[in-house]
């Protein structure tokens, strides 16, 4: 991909692309998605519907929502939108009960929404630690319990897939790193506890992927993200969602517990710097590969 090339999908883009999954899959179905405003979790939106789902994309921005909304319905999906912010409980409790109310059920929850800031830890205000752990963390947590609690109450059980990251060699993100880091234990936790009630739950675990998000990282640092990982190429929201929608779906039916990396094999070799790598590092690759010293011929 080159930088001429738009970041994430237009609404044609996302009606037209081929999708691996079967036609059908999710008929019947309901699946609510946090952060459907862009991004990740706008393209798992889309690619529900056009799988059959019903789809309801949360956020906190009105404007980001109806525009989804809108050009799913061009399109003849549906989708339905409930304005929330995550951080505060009990907006999370009454904004499932309201969309409970319109639809009657939640089959699907898939937690997107999140946020951080590429910063070096060391430098790391308060309040900008507060900000990333109080969103990813906390308003997944908030999200997965309401989810849980009125699944227990229905008798109906239910599905979970939480966005978080694959952390190993991904720097200067140490917040979302630890924060994501939570929510994959707490899901491996509470997959057992909430086994019994019907209640599935799984992570997955995106690496270098060209979204809208991608425009946070400087120019040159993203141009080198696709070096990161053996494939030597990133990638999409399109990748992540259908990843979502596989395991969050019928056909993960015995899959729980789990953390699905979408990373090319970058989990297992690769670095990601989402800011400039820091000369140490830079001279200890040179001092592991003797052909960085090499004169160009």
């Amino acid at each position: 991909m080159t930088e001429a090339e738009p970041l994430g999908y237009t609404d044609e883009a996302l009606a037209g692309h081929r999708c691996s999954l079967a036609a059908g899959l999710l008929d019947g179905l309901t699946v609510m998605v946090s952060g459907g405003g862009s991004g990740i979790g706008r393209t798992t939106a889309w690619v529900a519907a056009r799988l059959g789902a019903k789809v309801i994309v949360t956020g906190r921005t009105t404007e980001k929502l109806a525009a989804v909304a809108a050009g799913m319905a061009a399109h003849g999906l549906a989708c339905d939108t409930a304005v929330v912010d995550i951080r505060k409980r009990e907006t999370v409790e009454a904004m499932f009960d309201q969309v409970l109310d319109r639809h009657g059920r939640i089959d699907l929850l898939v937690n997107s929404a999140g946020g951080q800031f590429p910063q070096p830890a060391i430098d790391y205000s308060l309040k900008g630690w507060k900000a990333v752990i109080e969103t990813n963390l906390d308003g997944t947590f908030h999200m997965m319990q309401c989810a849980a609690q009125r699944w227990r109450k229905a008798a109906t059980g239910g599905s979970i897939v939480n966005v978080v990251v694959s952390p190993r060699g991904l720097h200067h993100v140490a917040h979302s790193v630890a924060a994501r880091a939570g929510v994959i234990a707490f899901s491996e936790a509470v997959a057992v506890e909430w086994g019994p009630l019907g209640i599935r739950v799984n992570c997955v675990a995106p690496g270098a992927i060209r979204s809208e998000g991608w425009a946070v990282y400087q120019p040159h640092v993203r141009n080198r993200y696709a070096n990161t990982n053996p494939l030597r190429t990133v990638g999409t929201p399109w990748d992540v969602a259908e990843a979502i929608l596989y395991v969050g779906g019928p056909a993960g039916r015995f899959i729980s517990g789990d953390t699905l990396q979408i990373t090319g094999a970058g989990h297992l070799w690769g670095e990601v710097w989402t800011t400039d790598k820091p000369e140490p590092f830079v001279e200890a690759t040179r001092a592991f590969d003797p052909a960085f010293n090499k004169p160009a011929e």
